[in-house]
């Protein structure tokens, strides 16, 4: 008996219009999203991520390159400084040439700060949309085809990976770009494990380009590429190999900076920029160990912001010495995908200044595996979406956050319903119980005035120990089997 949705269709002639209706599914449950309001509409001074996304394209547009990491009369940056790599900012400049080119008012220069339209709405959801088209779409369908024999499957990892709730409900609903990085990131993956490991660097460096926050996959790419090289018949081959992998990458980070490295200060200021350490440990009520910690152990009062800097870059490197040191060894796709899983959640565990919004960098390569775990990688995909549940609420899309993450779970329960036992669907519903009933009741009953962060603090909490967890299942996966 086969497992799949197709279990008695031959798929093969049907493939082409499979992806056409699955795309269009996913573009139409994109604008559904985006009907729902950004971060931060109507909630001036600041606002949202939204307004800092059209701040960034304002600046860009209008100020000269070396001042778009830098104070300025003109370029305020405790007012939503540009604060990503050189390939975000390329991107909000050909995005606010556009904009300027459809409407001037929406990038004016100083005198558009916190602009809201339907019109400006329209044009900024359609720009994610097209991003995603443009890089998301095609690295997930690409990834499927050749690493998926099996067509059913194929369609199954594309339908829940484009349909993912929350890459949909941060980029389409609160907004971001995050598509671009991690669609490059997805397309990185495809080509390292297809050999092609100059390209697939380059991949990687221009995600980390757009943003810096691939570093939670960094430390997986450079042990399985150098496990690869290591494995090479000769010295001579294996020198060859990582002076290649090197020019990749030093080559892309050349070209992806040149504009920066005119002037040594310029170049100081936007790596000042990127890795804002004075900001704290963590920002807002996040599911990691330190923000959970924090409940108990007052970090902030207790140590220095350099400490505490220190404390989080030594418990994530020793964190992450297992993991690397086994795929070093053991340089295989499988390793390396569950790697990449290892890695990010370490990070987002234990790293300095996590967001709620890094758990995509999770998200991402564990639906990778989806067809290797589908229950585990549903279930962590609930999870994720609930533990970001606070900020969405927020937003004011918790009608799109349910209706989403019902569409990918009645999806994945269709897709594998051969595969999971009634009482593995019941402990899998069970173990989401808590986590959804407090986010319910954190929507529909006030917290007490003492305590008026109750919510967000025992989401957060409740959810940072569900990671954890499973980041001690994803590393026993990959030691044991």
């Amino acid at each position: 008996m086969t497992t799949s949705l197709f279990a008695e269709v031959d798929i093969s002639a049907l493939l082409v219009p499979l992806r056409l209706l699955m795309c269009s599914l996913a573009v139409l449950v994109r604008l559904g999203v985006g009907l729902y309001p950004y971060s931060g509409a109507g909630e001036g001074p600041l606002f949202g991520d939204y307004e800092a996304q059209r701040h960034w394209m304002e600046i860009t547009k209008h100020l000269p390159i070396h001042d778009w990491y830098v104070n300025t009369t003109q370029n305020d940056l405790l007012y939503w400084g540009l604060d990503y790599p050189p390939l975000t900012a390329y991107h909000s400049w050909l995005c606010g040439q556009v904009s300027h080119w459809i409407q001037p008012d929406w990038v004016a220069l100083g005198n558009s700060r916190g602009y809201e339209s339907y019109n400006h709405k329209l044009f900024m959801r359609i720009s994610v949309i097209l991003a995603d088209l443009t890089i998301f779409f095609p690295s997930v369908i690409l990834f499927s085809h050749y690493h998926l024999k099996d067509l059913s499957k194929q369609i199954i990892m594309e339908s829940l990976m484009l349909l993912q709730p929350a890459l949909l409900l941060i980029d389409h609903g609160h907004f971001q770009y995050n598509c671009v990085s991690l669609g490059l990131f997805v397309m990185a993956v495809l080509l390292v494990t297809s050999n092609c490991d100059s390209v697939g660097s380059v991949l990687f460096c221009l995600s980390l380009n757009y943003k810096q926050m691939e570093l939670y996959h960094a430390l997986p790419f450079f042990f399985y590429l150098l496990g690869k090289s290591l494995k090479k018949s000769t010295w001579r081959s294996v020198v060859a190999h990582l002076v290649r992998l090197a020019a990749a990458v030093i080559g892309t980070f050349l070209i992806c900076w040149a504009p920066f490295l005119t002037k040594t200060d310029v170049a100081l200021q936007v790596l000042h920029r990127l890795f804002p350490f004075a900001r704290g440990i963590f920002e807002d009520k996040v599911a990691n160990i330190w923000c959970t910690l924090s409940i108990l152990i007052k970090f902030r009062s207790l140590m220095t912001t350099q400490a505490m800097l220190r404390m989080s870059l030594m418990t994530t490197l020793l964190c992450m010495l297992p993991s690397s040191i086994h795929l070093l060894i053991r340089p295989t796709t499988r390793n390396f995908l569950l790697a990449l899983v290892n890695s990010s959640l370490i990070f987002f565990l234990f790293s300095f200044q996590v967001h709620e919004k890094s758990i995509l960098l999770v998200v991402i390569p564990l639906m990778l595996l989806m067809t290797d775990y589908p229950l585990s990688c549903s279930w962590f995909s609930v999870v994720a979406v609930l533990s970001m549940y606070p900020l969405l609420d927020k937003d004011g899309v918790t009608v799109a956050l349910w209706s989403a993450t019902f569409l990918q779970s009645l999806i994945a329960f269709i897709a594998f319903r051969h595969l999971i036992t009634i009482r593995e669907t019941f402990l899998v519903a069970v173990s989401i119980l808590p986590l959804t009933v407090m986010c319910l009741v954190s929507h529909f009953v006030r917290p007490p005035s003492r305590y008026p962060d109750l919510y967000p603090v025992l989401i957060s909490a409740l959810s940072s120990f569900t990671f954890f967890c499973f980041c001690v299942f994803t590393h026993l996966q990959e030691f044991i089997t």
